[in-house]
């Protein structure tokens, strides 16, 4: 997709600090990193969210993610990672190509992940879960 900065930089127009390429995916840097090491795991394939992805893509790319985090704690010295990925403007997804930012953590880094979590009333949660497994 031409106007897509994501699959620019996999066709290398846009220039990044590339950290892995393959056929499939391309990982560089993010430009505005939470933490030293912060980068972006991107298929080639122009898809804009994760439901949008071939199975054989998908299958690849946990275990990539997976590898490029050790690499990224070995090179840093970070504990810990955050593995982070937004499906849509309602979840915060500003570049809208499929990306997993992966994160390294370091305890006081100052991050803050903050969830608010809601509860189920009466048997909502058991007629939810039926609805969602009819559809899977």
């Amino acid at each position: 997709m031409n106007d897509c900065i994501f699959c620019q930089i996999a066709a290398g127009t846009i220039p990044a600090a590339v950290v892995y390429t393959d056929d499939d995916f391309v990982a560089f840097l993010d430009i505005r990193p939470v933490s030293a090491g912060h980068l972006l795991l991107v298929p080639r394939l122009h898809a804009e969210r994760l439901t949008d992805l071939p199975d054989a893509v998908l299958a690849r790319e946990l275990p990539l993610a997976a590898r490029l985090a050790r690499a990224i704690l070995a090179t840093t010295g970070a504990t810990d990672f955050n593995l982070f990925n937004t499906n849509g403007a309602a979840s915060g997804q500003e570049v809208f190509h499929h990306h997993l930012h992966v994160i390294p953590r370091m305890t006081g880094d100052g991050l803050k992940v903050t969830i608010t979590p809601v509860a189920y009333g009466p048997g909502e949660a058991a007629e939810l879960a039926g609805r969602i497994a009819a559809r899977v």
